[in-house]
């Protein structure tokens, strides 16, 4: 039994790295992103995951950190578990200002669209299906999205005035 828990363990640990940081080190915090919609395209998965850098305050315990966030983030708590942390390399593409992004108490964002650029029906075989054309807030026109017309029309309802 023992050999088989420490064959699994040593299987286990070969892509675990044990993070530590020090009071003063700069880190990433990581963020969520929600848009409330099923989104297509290739924005979802190369969307900011993490924004700073913050710098630690104290460290508590081995695994939790306090961070000094800014005043736009005071609603969120500032202790932070060490998987929610990355390391800061000193580079200036890496920073993503807080005030560009609009985070909620759960560290996510909303996506909202700004208006409408095109329409169109996709033909299928015996129906007809109404898609709209959405350009989204914080993207550029070369990022919109095709969606289907009745559920924008549900979630955003201000956008078809």
């Amino acid at each position: 039994m023992r050999a088989a828990q420490d064959r699994q363990s040593k299987y286990a640990n070969v892509r675990r790295r044990s993070l530590s940081f020090e009071q003063g080190d700069r880190v990433f915090l990581k963020i969520s992103p929600f848009r409330g919609t099923v989104r297509s395209g290739k924005r979802g998965k190369l969307s900011p995951r993490y924004i700073g850098p913050y710098e630690i305050l104290e460290r508590i315990g081995d695994l939790a950190n306090r961070l000094a966030l800014p005043p736009a983030l005071s609603s969120i708590y500032d202790e932070f578990h060490v998987s929610m942390l990355k390391k800061y390399q000193p580079d200036p593409s890496h920073v993503l200002q807080p005030d560009e992004t609009e985070l909620d108490e759960t560290l996510s964002y909303f996506e909202r669209p700004i208006k409408i650029m095109d329409r169109k029906d996709k033909q299928l075989r015996n129906k007809s299906i109404p898609l709209v054309k959405v350009q989204w807030s914080r993207h550029g026109v070369e990022e919109t999205t095709w969606e289907l017309e009745q559920d924008t029309r549900k979630k955003y309802p201000e956008i078809f005035v």
